[in-house]
């Protein structure tokens, strides 16, 4: 009895070896589907183009997953086919969604009038949805994808999340290749929740004040570190934290919210709410914008569901806030994820940030059990009482 307690110990982890390697090889064949159906159902030339180059990445993935010794290989294929590969073709084929010609010519705005907000936008390329951080990619020289997806891949392997399934994930891969936008400021936001786990309150601030500055979806993260921070570290740190943090952002937005206030609010507050008149581009049937579009007062009452699931969120910090950084990770991925499926103005793209911060807390959570013992050590006298 007791050689056969012995024999499956051994046996379950070899079991479990065996199941994660078909798991992994119908993970990249599903991803290829995917990619090849969104190729054919997406009437954008990026869009087209990802696909069929991330589709075939995913093939070849999927088949190395097959054998033991080619595992890896097919991680760097997955990653290689549909992040990378897409990406350099894109460039130098001059392709691209909506937001990089928007951040290119925000620069262009920084440089010659001193604001990247037009004063009396009309049209929808005249709107830039952005906080003035995102402006700074469009100074630098070459693509922005280059320095958003570099910033991207900087943050996630500062807070230990620079895995590569991650980023062939085709929610990470689609916009590393033809966007990137939102890219840095999930990965700051990442960033700053594992500091603030770890007890950095001054260098989680800078993080998710960085952040803060470039997006308006990286401002919830900031209650939720700070709750995180006074949970466990005490009034002191908290109180450091939303100094530099709350300061980072302050002087990175106000100055140009003053300079151009017209510019400034129409763009940036009035256009992402649907409020300017102008209708924006972001129109993935999500529940918010299905609300606004098809019900009638849709989008009031969309826009109030918004801010009932922030008070909910708001409140489940005070009553009762997050203890670990993993915990944290997880709330602020649910008040995303619903934020994202209630906005009226929505993209799928835009489920990038619930996708990384709920890969950060399941990082987290290995982390955890890679600590304790795989199997109970059995005693002798356990293993006699038991044949």
């Amino acid at each position: 009895m007791t050689k056969n307690v012995e024999r499956h110990v051994r046996r379950v982890p070899h079991l479990r070896h065996l199941r994660c390697i078909r798991c992994e090889r119908y993970a990249w064949a599903g991803c290829a589907l995917v990619a090849l159906g969104f190729a054919s159902a997406s009437g954008l030339g990026p869009h087209r183009l990802w696909g069929v180059v991330a589709g075939a990445g995913y093939a070849v993935a999927a088949l190395l997953a097959c054998g033991e010794r080619t595992r890896p290989a097919a991680r760097v294929i997955a990653v290689a086919g549909a992040a990378v590969m897409p990406l350099l073709w894109s460039v130098a084929a001059g392709l691209g969604q909506s937001e990089v010609t928007v951040i290119e010519r925000s620069g262009r705005l920084l440089l010659t009038t001193g604001s990247p907000y037009v004063a009396d936008p009309t049209a929808v390329a005249d709107f830039n949805p952005y906080l003035p951080g995102t402006a700074l990619f469009g100074v630098l020289p070459g693509d922005p994808r280059w320095w958003l997806d570099g910033a991207f891949v900087a943050a996630l392997a500062a807070a230990g999340l620079c895995r590569a399934r991650l980023l062939a994930c085709p929610l990470v891969a689609l916009p590393f290749a033809v966007s990137g936008t939102d890219l840095p400021v999930a990965g700051l936001m990442c960033l700053g929740i594992a500091l603030a786990g770890r007890g950095r309150a001054g260098r989680a601030g800078l993080a998710l004040g960085a952040a803060a500055a470039l997006k308006w979806t990286a401002w919830p993260a900031l209650p939720v570190a700070l709750a995180l921070i006074a949970a466990g570290r005490g009034g002191r740190p908290a109180v450091r934290f939303a100094a530099v943090s709350l300061t980072t952002a302050t002087a990175a937005v106000l100055p140009f919210a003053l300079a151009n206030p017209s510019g400034f609010y129409r763009s940036v507050v009035a256009f992402p709410l649907g409020l300017s008149g102008t209708t924006s581009p972001a129109a993935s049937p999500l529940p918010g914008h299905l609300l606004a579009t098809y019900a009638p007062g849709g989008r009031v009452v969309a826009l109030a569901l918004l801010a009932v699931s922030a008070l909910l969120i708001a409140v489940s910090l005070v009553v009762r806030p997050p203890g670990t950084a993993r915990a944290a990770a997880i709330r602020l991925a649910l008040g995303l994820g619903l934020a994202m499926a209630l906005m009226p103005s929505t993209r799928f793209g835009y489920l990038v940030y619930p996708l990384v911060l709920g890969a950060l807390a399941y990082r987290m959570r290995q982390r955890g059990s890679a600590s304790a013992p795989a199997v109970a050590p059995v005693s002798p006298s356990k293993a006699e009482a038991a044949a």
